[in-house]
């Protein structure tokens, strides 16, 4: 199967208004409409078919043509529900990787926000790649945008 951008991917690329992990995005980039899925899976990016059916629910790749995107689309959100409710949830009632999809682009935003002052944070934000990490960065995220705008990340990694 041949996928490339969709419209909203291609905002969602500059914008970072999508959740895509640092991987996702690497690879997101190689999806052009030529490349196969297949193809993409080897270039070696260290992204796996889930990802993959990730970014298609989430309305950032289409199949070329756009033929069957709504049964790709069901079917890849599908799969993709199934390691979060897999996924041993915390006293908030939800788990660590759910937190960290929710607190990622809201630290990415943050830190883009603050312009070169913020670039080397914003590239520790996206080499983050557990909630465990993107925890550890939030009192230095917190000390550069103020506790004011960190309120929302707070939010985002605690309840």
């Amino acid at each position: 199967m041949i996928l490339l951008k969709t419209e909203a991917g291609q905002q969602a690329l500059k914008d970072r208004s999508v959740p895509l992990s640092p991987r996702q995005r690497s690879a997101f980039i190689l999806f052009d409409g030529k490349r196969s899925v297949d193809d993409v899976l080897a270039a070696g990016m260290g992204i796996a078919r889930e990802d993959i059916d990730q970014m298609i629910a989430l309305g950032v790749l289409a199949p070329v043509g756009g033929k069957a995107a709504e049964a790709v689309a069901d079917n890849a959100a599908a799969e993709a529900a199934k390691p979060v409710a897999a996924a041993a949830p915390e006293s908030s009632g939800r788990s660590k990787q759910q937190r960290y999809k929710d607190a990622y682009p809201i630290a990415t935003q943050l830190t883009g926000g603050l312009g070169l002052m913020g670039f080397r944070l914003n590239l520790q934000v996206e080499g983050t790649t557990s909630y465990d990490d993107l925890a550890a960065l939030a009192p230095k995220i917190r000390a550069a945008v103020g506790p004011e705008k960190a309120a929302a990340l707070d939010k985002a990694l605690n309840d």
